[in-house]
């Protein structure tokens, strides 16, 4: 297969990917273990970081003792500001601090399917900056969900798809790779997002950079021990977030990096309409 040129990088098929998992855990005692083994068996070239946020069940006790086990697995026990967002940006920082190519976020539920992993890395191998793991294009699936709870979730990407132009299905997706390029191109200092808005909030900040954006079918199974973390005020946020944005017809395209690595930001660098593809 060709690869398609992407806004971050040069083309992928030259050489090796360097990638890093980041896993944000909360009193996932049930469930690291099992997790970290699994991503070890599907992706053995990828390193992990697990980015706990005080956990009071021994989370990262045992994410440590894994690691000791199986290598190049690290543990980063977070102080400051809890949430979603701030466990992301913590563990983006030690990839880009640290050189890998691809960072992918992913659930340490098992609600992520570590069998998709090597799909996603590939999508970006193949020229996108941001692949997304979708529940809602073809071959993608919610098994068990009852239809009101699939109807809601449903309806919650498509309020934020059509407030912000966004062409992808499913905006609230956890289950992503990005490009190390892009992640540098969006200015995390910036995002101060925390619960599930992360996810929308990072997905419009790509598309206003201009970046090729890419959605691969994932099937997502509830977690089936421990407690989600999910609340009304994570929803409440993420619905404020997307209204905020609207209104503030926050639209016009982000300035990105040269991709010369000058360090200088260019506003024509930005490639208009570029879409997302299923």
């Amino acid at each position: 297969m060709i690869a398609i040129q992407n806004a971050y990088g040069p083309p992928d098929r030259a050489y090796p990917l360097r990638v890093l998992v980041v896993l944000p855990t909360l009193d996932e005692a049930d469930n690291i273990e099992t997790a970290l083994r699994r991503i070890r068996a599907e992706l053995p070239s990828a390193d992990v970081v697990v980015v706990d946020d005080g956990s009071a069940d021994r989370t990262p006790e045992l994410a440590q003792a894994t690691a000791e086990e199986l290598g190049r697995i690290r543990v980063l026990r977070r102080i400051g500001p809890k949430g979603l967002g701030p466990a992301y940006r913590a563990g983006f920082g030690v990839g880009l601090g640290e050189g890998y190519d691809v960072l992918i976020e992913m659930d340490a539920d098992l609600s992520h399917d570590a069998r998709d992993l090597e799909s996603l890395v590939d999508c970006i191998r193949r020229g996108a900056d941001l692949a997304i793991g979708s529940r809602y294009v073809h071959g993608g699936a919610t098994p068990g969900w009852p239809r009101r709870r699939r109807l809601l979730s449903q309806a919650g990407s498509l309020y934020a798809r059509s407030l912000l132009r966004l062409d992808v299905r499913d905006v609230t997706s956890g289950f992503r790779a990005y490009r190390a390029g892009l992640l540098r191109a969006i200015d995390l200092a910036s995002v101060d997002t925390t619960g599930y808005g992360f996810q929308i909030d990072m997905t419009d900040r790509a598309r206003r950079t201009g970046a090729v954006i890419r959605e691969v079918p994932i099937v997502f199974r509830d977690r089936t021990a421990g407690e989600s973390k999910m609340s009304a005020r994570i929803v409440r946020e993420a619905l404020l977030l997307v209204t905020r944005r609207a209104l503030g017809n926050c639209h016009a395209p982000a300035a990105v990096r040269a991709p010369d690595g000058s360090g200088r930001w260019h506003p024509s660098l930005v490639r208009p309409g570029l879409r997302a593809r299923d």
